[in-house]
């Protein structure tokens, strides 16, 4: 994928997810999600949960707008690269919340509420890589984009291996076609421990690939973990709750969109890997 291709794909999938998680919140979705984040900041007992959802809501669709504006050349880069900072931050700097973490068992990295939250990591890099390309080499921007890829498949990747989340996982993988099958063949924990291995496994060879600098290996490695992220996004169809009528995504909904980033995440790794001569 050339360079060009690789900025229209960012674009595509930056303003989708963007729209369609500003569209949610600003007509009520997750106010639970709200409500977790904005305790961190002493704000949900000046605001209602509706007001902040709207400004939540409104933040993310004006971060689209100016990302397609950006791209298209129609406004210079600076608004989408500050309003994605503030879209990021905000709710990654409550990871340091009590709330979001279970300490009955061990704390880090165990993570409770905040396993949507770590996702607002891949986004940063992203839009350094799209409007401040040359700012950073090719190497730092391969690091950038491997880092969330690598925590988000380590660590969620990982907490299959505990009861609570193999069993929180059932009702995404018996619905699903393409992974019920795991269930006639493992236990309930067996089905979580496979699916948790083939994420850590292979966010470790893609880790490996890159180090090397060997085409194959980040080829192999690179489908398996994007397999991952885009059968998320089949859970949006297959899986109770994705969607709402009134408010197009839900929480769960909310939760699988924000994999299409990490599908960003491994096109620039591509884009940048595959386009070097092979070791």
């Amino acid at each position: 994928m050339n360079l060009t291709h690789t900025n229209n794909a960012l674009t595509f999938l930056l303003t989708l997810s963007f729209a369609l998680l500003g569209v949610s919140f600003t007509l009520g979705a997750n106010p639970n999600t709200l409500s977790a984040t904005f305790s961190f900041y002493k704000l949900d007992t000046l605001l209602s949960v509706n007001t902040l959802g709207l400004l939540t809501g409104t933040a993310m669709i004006a971060l689209a707008a100016t990302t397609l504006a950006a791209h298209l050349k129609l406004i210079k880069p600076v608004p989408a690269l500050i309003l994605a900072l503030v879209v990021s931050i905000v709710p990654l700097l409550t990871l340091l919340a009590s709330n979001r973490w279970m300490a009955q068992l061990g704390g880090f990295p165990i993570i409770g509420s905040g396993q949507g939250i770590i996702k607002y990591f891949a986004v940063i890099p992203l839009y350094l890589f799209l409007f401040y390309k040359n700012k950073l080499t090719d190497k730092q921007h391969v690091l950038l984009n491997f880092i969330p890829v690598a925590m988000v498949l380590l660590w969620i990747g990982g907490m299959k291996f505990y009861e609570f989340e193999a069993k929180a996982i059932v009702s995404l993988v018996e619905t699903s076609p393409f992974m019920s099958w795991l269930y006639t063949v493992f236990s309930v924990q067996g089905a979580s421990n496979v699916i948790g291995g083939f994420d850590v496994l292979f966010a470790v060879l893609l880790g490996a690939g890159i180090l090397i600098n060997n085409k194959k290996l980040i080829i192999v490695s690179g489908l398996a973990c994007l397999s991952v992220f885009l059968m998320t996004q089949t859970f949006l169809i297959t899986a109770n709750g994705a969607f709402s009528s009134s408010t197009v995504l839900e929480r769960l909904g909310q939760f699988v969109i924000k994999d299409l980033w990490y599908v960003g995440n491994l096109v620039v790794i591509a884009t940048l890997m595959l386009s070097k001569p092979a070791k």
